[in-house]
């Protein structure tokens, strides 16, 4: 098949390509800016999803959709929530009825706290979620081909880095937590730590959602979203102690130490972010098979070591 991917130049968008191509799909990058280039079996195309028009040009030339474009962020969206309101609902509708116009199938990256939007946490949560429902709108009367599928939180090599380390505007656990660790500087947690905060190794998100666009061709949208996640859970507090302990067997240095700060705006204490890997099964897979949590941590800080670390360090 030859399928669009939304925000194909981003974090999750770069493995989701791979993993397309390794099946023999065609890919369109479908993206705002060219910042990557492109390689065999890719071609891109030039666009926001917030343009209806161009949504519609995008649909008219593929047969399948991985939607992933969006504003991102917690704290980032309660401050300004207008930018994700805007592109999470309005563009995924231009995704959705684009899709109903040329009967194509979707996979639509929902949000794996969803059930957070009741305690408005977030206009990213908010406005993914809201999403989702009309997803559901458009599968129970417009014959809509979608599938929700909600990662916790995905992590690897290549995610980007936030201040002061980087120039992401949106802070990510991983990066955030082994940029300092490489640098001999202490993890800083917000909160108390043992809150439950789930991370998907990125490679197994991008599987996921490849398979859940196969299986809705073939079959349809899954009856639930499905929500992927390891089968063991963990706290932020057991993130960072893995962090801290491959950053110091790489480095050689002392393993850095834990600095828990006030949580931020959007935040819940003692919240339980976390997958009901059940719903895996309605596309044929399993958490069981996923990366490990210490082998993820091991390929994603041994990533920041040799190819984030050595610029920073001449910068």
């Amino acid at each position: 098949m030859k399928i669009g991917v939304t925000g194909g130049q981003g974090f999750i968008g770069s493995y989701v390509r791979e993993e397309l191509r390794a099946r023999g799909h065609q890919v369109v990058v479908f993206d705002r800016h060219p910042r990557t280039p492109m390689v065999e079996g890719e071609e891109f195309f030039l666009g926001d999803i917030r343009d209806e028009t161009a949504v519609f040009e995008l649909a008219a030339h593929v047969d399948g959709i991985v939607h992933l474009a969006a504003v991102l962020g917690t704290q980032e969206t309660i401050a300004n929530p207008r930018p994700s309101a805007d592109t999470n609902v309005r563009g995924s509708l231009n995704v959705f009825e684009a899709a109903s116009r040329y009967d194509l199938v979707v996979a639509y990256a929902g949000v794996g706290n969803s059930f957070m939007r009741d305690l408005g946490t977030g206009s990213y949560t908010i406005s993914k979620s809201c999403a989702e429902d009309y997803a559901r709108m458009f599968n129970a009367y417009r014959d809509g081909r979608i599938t929700i599928v909600r990662p916790v939180n995905a992590y690897g090599p290549r995610q980007s880095v936030a201040a002061p380390y980087g120039t992401s505007r949106v802070r990510k656990i991983a990066p955030a937590f082994a940029c300092r660790a490489l640098t001999g500087a202490d993890i800083e947690v917000y909160g108390d730590g043992t809150q439950v905060s789930d991370c998907v190794y990125v490679e197994d998100v991008a599987r996921a959602f490849v398979t859940a666009l196969e299986h809705a061709a073939q079959h349809g949208p899954t009856e639930r979203p499905v929500e992927v996640g390891p089968a063991e859970s963990c706290t932020v507090n057991d993130i960072a102690s893995l962090v801290a302990k491959e950053a110091a067997y790489l480095t050689g240095l002392s393993p850095v130490g834990v600095v828990h700060l006030p949580m931020r705006p959007g935040e819940v204490p003692n919240a339980v972010v976390k997958a009901d890997v059940s719903t895996l099964a309605q596309i044929g897979m399993s958490a069981a098979d996923f990366v490990s949590l210490e082998e993820g941590v091991r390929r994603t800080v041994d990533y920041y070591a040799t190819q984030w670390l050595p610029g920073y360090l001449a910068a």
